[in-house]
């Protein structure tokens, strides 16, 4: 699928007005997803570099010849860019003016940044009592934590969770970001949940709320099983009895996952290994586990020898078994599973290459919502003078004005 420089698509939250005071992923990748769902969402970035997500690598050149990094083309497909210095009074005072116009105002800056700012929940509560405020940090705003100051990124809050050290094999390092920005996205889904949710109240009661979303707390939630199970007695990364593990195929590996008898017995017919189901030191969970290596790992690989990941996974899933490939990145590209369903989008380079920037498709398929092309994200400061004239009404001279003083750009 390739984008588009406009919707062309009505989706369930048409009419919904996001005004993202945003950077990088945490935030950014909640509003694109509501975007994608109908929702208008206003970016707010400050004149210069913008949103610090431009900055990052790798990146392309624009029509302009300035940097956008990948972070940034891959979470804010369709929004529109305004450039506002929030540090000047002028500046704030066009976001508190903006405010009443839009049913979300959502930042994800370091906790107590917008209340120095003039631009906390209080101070938009003030001018926009209905609306929904989001924060997004990496410790939250609204209960103590000690670690309230600290800086957070994804890999931060991953660590902090335990599934680092739930996966660490003995003396190695951690392996950091192991799946991407998850404490990112994880932090963003439930934004997004939260946003919804306080919509929903906003429609029954007419009372808009705060929506404070830590991600640490996201990561606790999405990494549940390392307390839980430390809760019930397993330590060091234990998992319980189960086959959880990778195996060798042909052309690289796949993840098979065994967890009761009968799927075992159907693993050892499968494999030609139907004396397994007899076999004493395989007669409990706990008894797979302790002969993988000597018994189960040796007869599976054989079988697996001459197949493709693909084609193991396939006869095992024939036999319902769940097993899948370990992708390669031109994999994942190429699957037929994510071209079906549109998971990729290709944005066009700006800059003379010719492979174009693949990004995420919308995950969330909704039958009365046909998908269509996708708009782009925008350029910096793309939409400042729309945003300010249709929505504040200013004329041509105000808007130079502000320009001209770089409260605007």
């Amino acid at each position: 699928m390739t984008p588009s420089t406009a919707s062309t698509s009505r989706g369930p939250l048409t009419g919904v007005r996001i005004l993202a005071l945003e950077q990088m992923q945490a935030l950014p990748y909640a509003t694109q997803l509501l975007g994608r769902l109908g929702a208008d969402v206003v970016k707010i970035e400050p004149p210069g570099g913008g949103d610090s997500g431009r900055g990052s690598r790798p990146a392309m050149t624009d029509p302009y010849g300035r940097s956008v990094g990948a972070t940034f083309l891959r979470n804010n497909l369709g929004k529109r860019s305004a450039c506002i210095d929030l540090k000047d009074p002028r500046g704030r005072d066009l976001v508190l003016r903006l405010a009443p116009r839009f049913d979300v105002i959502a930042e994800n800056s370091r906790p107590g940044r917008m209340a120095r700012l003039g631009l906390g929940y209080e101070d938009i509560r003030r001018v926009h009592p209905p609306g929904v405020y989001v924060s997004v940090s990496g410790f939250g705003n609204t209960a103590p934590s000690p670690y309230r100051e600290w800086p957070a990124y994804a890999p931060v809050v991953e660590a902090m969770s335990g599934i680092y050290e739930m996966k660490r094999a003995q003396d190695a390092p951690p392996t950091v970001a192991p799946v991407g920005a998850l404490g990112d996205i994880g932090a963003a889904l439930f934004a997004a949940v939260g946003i919804l949710a306080a919509l929903r109240h906003r429609g029954a009661t007419g009372r808009g709320q705060y929506v404070d979303i830590a991600m640490f707390d996201a990561m606790i939630a999405m990494t549940d099983i390392v307390t839980n199970f430390w809760s019930m007695g397993l330590r060091h990364g234990g998992l319980g009895p189960l086959i959880m593990h990778g195996f060798r195929a042909r052309d690289g590996w796949f993840v098979l996952q065994v967890g009761r008898e009968p799927h075992f017995a159907k693993l050892a017919e499968l494999v030609g290994r139907p004396e397994w189901t007899t076999d004493p030191r395989l007669a409990t969970r706990d008894g797979w586990l302790a002969h993988l290596e000597d018994v189960l790992r040796p007869a599976i690989e054989a079988w697996a020898a001459d197949r493709t990941a693909v084609e193991a996974c396939a006869l095992l899933a024939g036999h319902g078994i769940a097993a899948g490939p370990c992708l390669s990145d031109a994999q994942v590209a190429a699957d037929p599973h994510v071209l079906a369903r549109n998971m990729l989008v290709s944005l066009p380079r700006t800059d003379g290459v010719a492979q174009p920037v693949l990004v995420p498709g919308n995950p969330v398929k909704l039958s009365d919502m046909a998908e269509t092309g996708v708009p782009r994200p925008p350029w910096l400061g793309e939409h400042t003078e729309e945003v300010l004239t249709e929505e504040l009404g200013l004329s041509p001279a105000e808007v130079a004005g502000l320009r001209t003083a770089q409260v605007i750009a």
